[in-house]
């Protein structure tokens, strides 16, 4: 219990008793003590004013190599360049400066549960593939191929052809093996522990596309047939490339697709920031926990 010192009579009271003499209740007493003046903000000041994190928060939406960026983002990289706020005053700000970006359409697909595990908690053991059809002018219709990495979702090889065949779908694979294992032979993936999950489409079905990967001794996880969120790693990646790449420029050949999507991926692997990766990058993620990942191999 709080007391206070009388110099009148040199000796200690409860306060309590010292506010009951003097006729006060212990609520009106702390309320107006605590209570902040006309004028006065409760806690302490924040360390940046609206008009210079605005500046701030314009400098990081310009100089961002994204389209869209929301304000959970925006509200990381202020942070990650030491900009002590909250992400609530970066949302409000961004309301009232129509800095926000536009809402994306609620997905409308199955929601049905599943049982397999689409994160894994250390680099090679799960890699995700799947094709895209994109448009270029004047060649019509082409495909993407990519493979992803289910710890990190680091794009680690892709391929864009004008036939979405088998052949075309093991060429990222294939390099992936490449530069994670050093070459490609035989058995060189086995007993690595390393799957790969794909859907089911014609060409991963393939008795050609089976026996390469026989062949790499690399394990195949099939996708559980109508559930697309077992491959859920690849397929969000693919809605990132849809609305930075495909939405944004008009290719004339598939050589300038290329171009544009390789400058892409690489801006991706090492500037894209991800809330589950504790939005760091995936070569930042990986690099960050590299040691972990030995150990825990």
């Amino acid at each position: 219990m709080k007391q206070e010192f009388s110099e009148a009579t040199q000796r200690q009271y409860p306060m309590r008793l010292i506010l009951r003499v003097a006729g006060y209740s212990s609520a009106a007493w702390y309320g107006k003590r605590h209570t902040p003046r006309s004028g006065q903000r409760r806690g302490p000041k924040p360390q940046v004013q609206d008009e210079q994190l605005l500046e701030l928060m314009t400098g990081v939406i310009a100089s961002c190599p994204f389209h869209s960026e929301g304000y959970q983002k925006v509200h990381a990289r202020l942070r990650r360049q030491g900009v002590c706020v909250g992400k609530q005053r970066v949302l409000a700000l961004m309301q009232a400066n129509n800095l926000l970006a536009p809402v994306r359409p609620k997905w409308n697909g199955s929601s049905r549960p599943h049982t397999g595990t689409i994160i894994t908690a250390i680099p090679n053991q799960l890699w995700g593939t799947d094709g895209k059809k994109f448009f270029v002018e004047g060649e019509g219709w082409c495909w993407f191929f990519g493979v992803i990495d289910h710890c990190n979702d680091e794009l680690l090889a892709w391929h864009a052809a004008k036939k979405g065949d088998r052949f075309a779908a093991l060429e990222p694979v294939r390099e992936a093996v490449k530069r994670t294992y050093g070459a490609v032979g035989k058995g060189i993936v086995s007993n690595t522990g390393l799957f790969l999950r794909s859907d089911h489409g014609s060409q991963y079905d393939s008795k050609d596309f089976q026996n390469e990967l026989k062949f790499l001794g690399l394990q195949h996880s099939p996708a559980f047939v109508r559930s697309p969120q077992c491959n859920g790693i690849i397929e969000r990646f693919h809605r990132t490339l849809q609305e930075q790449v495909f939405d944004v420029y008009r290719f004339t050949t598939l050589e300038e697709a290329k171009t544009v999507i390789g400058e892409f991926i690489e801006r991706y692997n090492h500037d894209w920031i991800m809330q589950r990766l504790g939005y760091r990058s995936p070569i930042e993620y990986r690099n960050q926990h590299q040691q972990v990942f030995l150990k825990s191999a």
